[in-house]
C-alpha cells in the first residue's frame, strides 16, 4: 500500500522511496552511530521533545498517576522531558534493539526511581491487556512495513487505553527542511532525514491500516506545527 493512502496520487506516489537509512542497518554501524548522535542534536536544537512531551501530557491530563509505555525510545530524551514535566508519571522506556536498551539502562533513566527499561517490539508488546493509561511512538513511524503500523495499532491500543502517535508530515513541502537538516547533521542526518520525509505515512493510509489491523481501533489524525502528525489510536467501546 502506498503511504500516502490506497488512493494516493501519482506525484505522491513518485515522492514515496524504499531506500533505507543508516539508522535501520545494523551493519552501517559508524554511520549508525553518528546519525544517532546527531539527530539528538537536531531535536534539542528544535525543541522536538519539549513539544512531544507536551502532546503525551494532554493524553494524561485526567489521570493523577500516569502509567506510561514508550516504544522506540531511541536515546530517550522524551521519556526524561515527561517526568521532569509531571512528577507523578510512571514510564517503561523500551526499545526493540539490543544496543539501545542496554544503553538506555546505563543512563539516567536506568537509575529513575519512576522509569522502567525494558526490550519490546512494538509491533508484539509483551504485555498485558490494559498495562497503560498511554502508550507512545515519536519519530519511528516511517520506520515500519504497513504490515507493522497496523500490528502497532493493534497491539497498542491492545495495552493501553490510547496510543500517541508522532512523526514528521507527509508532503513534499517537507524537503525544504533539507537544508536545516544538512547544517545541523552532516550528510549522513541529511541522508537519512530526507528519506525520512520520503517514507513518512500520511493520514489516510493510518486510517486504512487502522480499519485493517484485526481490532475494533478508532483513529484521529492532525497536523502538529511546524510539519508533524499527531494520531491518537483507541479501541471502540
Amino acid at each position: 500500500m502506498p503511504r500516502g493512502g490506497p488512493n494516493a496520487a501519482w506525484w505522491d506516489r513518485f515522492y514515496e522511496t524504499d531506500r533505507t537509512e543508516y539508522i535501520d542497518r545494523p551493519e552501517a554501524g559508524p554511520q549508525r552511530r553518528r546519525v544517532l548522535r546527531r539527530l539528538a542534536r537536531l531535536q534539542r536544537l528544535t525543541l522536538a521533545h519539549r513539544s512531544f512531551s507536551g502532546l503525551v501530557l494532554a493524553q494524561v491530563r485526567d489521570a493523577p498517576h500516569p502509567r506510561i509505555l514508550e516504544l522506540g525510545a531511541g536515546n530517550g530524551h522524551l521519556a526524561r522531558q515527561v517526568l521532569d514535566r509531571h512528577p507523578a508519571a510512571r514510564l517503561t522506556v523500551s526499545d526493540v534493539g539490543h544496543e539501545t536498551v542496554e544503553t538506555l539502562r546505563a543512563g539516567p533513566l536506568g537509575r529513575h526511581g519512576r522509569a522502567t527499561v525494558a526490550r519490546l517490539d512494538a509491533t508484539a508488546i509483551d504485555e498485558p491487556d490494559g498495562s497503560y493509561d498511554l502508550a507512545v511512538l515519536s519519530l519511528s513511524l516511517h520506520h515500519l512495513p504497513p504490515g507493522g503500523v497496523a500490528a502497532l495499532l493493534r497491539e497498542g491500543t491492545r495495552v493501553a487505553s490510547r496510543l500517541l502517535i508522532v512523526d514528521v508530515w507527509r508532503h513534499p513541502a517537507c524537503l525544504a527542511a533539507a537544508p536545516l537538516i544538512l547544517l545541523c547533521g552532516g550528510p549522513v542526518l541529511a541522508h537519512d532525514g530526507i528519506i525520512s520525509l520520503r517514507k513518512a505515512y500520511g493520514p489516510a493510509a493510518l486510517h486504512h491500516l487502522a480499519g485493517a489491523c484485526g481490532a475494533p481501533v478508532a483513529l484521529r489524525t492532525r497536523f502538529v506545527p511546524p510539519a508533524y502528525l499527531a494520531a491518537v489510536a483507541s479501541r471502540r467501546r
